[in-house]
């Protein structure tokens, strides 16, 4: 099925074929996850089936022939996607979640990202904000450096933060659309997971951005608040931030799995039989797999906060535990898999060992911390004694 849109200039435009079709994304994934991960980068042809698959339009508005899809979608297909290339699931990811940050800019902003078409790829690094902004007529400059802009290589603008000090008493928090070729990126990343993300830093120096080309963090935390926004505009980014991240982990584990399960089946006891007659073996496969679906229920069950807000504090809170204790279960689950997997799980480029680093290196992300996701929902359940 052909999807047609209107454009904002009104101008037909034709999208893609029905939104994340993400099967040749995994195969792509799949093909070329050792190279991605020996070269530190996404495989062209993956960067290229990510848009072919949806993702890179998917949170954009329809204005501007965009999906403004679902949450649900978008966590399916990236921790489908996962299971092949950790590193493809979260660059994908989060090229989708940017373009959902960037449609918090102003109509002139929006339309110079995406007016051409809705498949820029977006990279950002606005959590925390750094560098420095002075004001001039029409915007700002903007100079600093920033970490972890993950897939920025492959993307053509660049979200940034900063604090405006217009106001000493009370610093403004401004996100900054700045196109790729004014950014240097200095490759920093040499990480032991999600090698192939290329989350390097980026900087800039004194490079001039428009005032329609900003907006404040507050918008983010609020929603946009036009009557006419797409849902997945309208929920505050607390409430989808810590799901679009986890999602590459069910990803990982998925893969972990699947890796373990060949594995185990090659090998033999002393005695000759398989090893997958033994009882420990069997216990382990029926308590990672029953961990790996409670983590995909969890995370479903959060995207489908996300999609259908109930509103409040008590549905944000929810998707944070949710998704932190998601995360913990699944990284559990590979840890014990490992364990398990016997010396040829050990032995670099394979399925098991690179699923193991990469789930580790997402549950790093302070997004996925045990402690602020138990904080927040406490604040929900315990009646407060200030």
């Amino acid at each position: 099925m052909t999807v047609v849109e209107t454009s904002a200039a009104g101008a037909p435009r034709v999208g893609s074929p029905d939104p994340l079709a993400a099967g040749h994304l995994y195969a792509a994934a799949a093909r070329h996850a050792e190279e991605s991960e020996r070269a530190g980068r996404l495989h062209p042809e993956v960067v290229a089936a990510m848009t072919a698959a949806g993702l890179t339009r998917h949170f954009v508005p329809r204005a501007w022939g965009g999906a403004a899809g679902t949450f649900a979608a978008v966590v399916d297909a990236t921790s489908g996607v996962g299971a092949a290339c950790t590193s493809a699931a979260w660059c994908g990811v989060l090229f989708a979640a940017h373009a959902r940050l960037a449609a918090h800019l102003p109509v002139e902003g929006q339309r110079e990202l995406w007016g051409d078409s809705p498949d820029t790829r977006i990279a950002a690094a606005v959590v925390p904000p750094a560098g420095r902004l002075a004001r001039v007529p029409g915007g700002w400059t903007l100079t600093g450096e920033w970490a972890f802009a993950s897939g920025v290589e492959h993307a053509e603008w660049v979200l940034l933060a900063s604090l405006d000090h217009g106001d000493p008493e009370a610093p403004a928090y401004r996100v900054l659309a700045v196109p790729r070729e004014h950014v240097l990126i200095r490759e920093t990343w040499d990480a032991v997971g999600l090698r192939a993300s290329g989350s390097h830093s980026v900087s800039v120096d004194g490079v001039f951005v428009p005032e329609h080309r900003t907006f404040l963090r507050e918008t983010l935390l609020t929603g946009v608040r036009d009557a006419d926004a797409a849902p997945c505009h309208r929920v505050p980014y607390q409430l989808v931030a810590a799901l679009l991240f986890a999602a590459p982990a069910l990803g990982a584990a998925r893969g972990a799995l699947e890796a373990w399960t060949v594995l185990v089946g090659l090998r033999r006891l002393p005695d000759g039989t398989p090893l997958t007659e033994d009882p420990a073996v069997q216990q382990t496969l029926a308590r990672c797999s029953a961990e790996i679906d409670a983590a995909r229920l969890m995370l479903e069950t959060a995207a489908a906060r996300a999609d259908h807000p109930a509103g409040g504090l008590m549905d944000a809170a929810l998707n944070q535990r949710d998704a932190a204790v998601a995360v913990d279960l699944l990284a559990g689950a590979v840890e014990r898999l490992m364990r398990t997997g016997g010396a040829r799980g050990l032995i670099a480029g394979g399925g098991l060992e690179r699923a193991w680093r990469d789930i580790h290196a997402v549950a790093a992300h302070a997004a996925l911390q045990p402690a602020p996701a138990a904080a927040a929902y406490a604040a929900t359940v315990f009646p407060s004694h200030r």
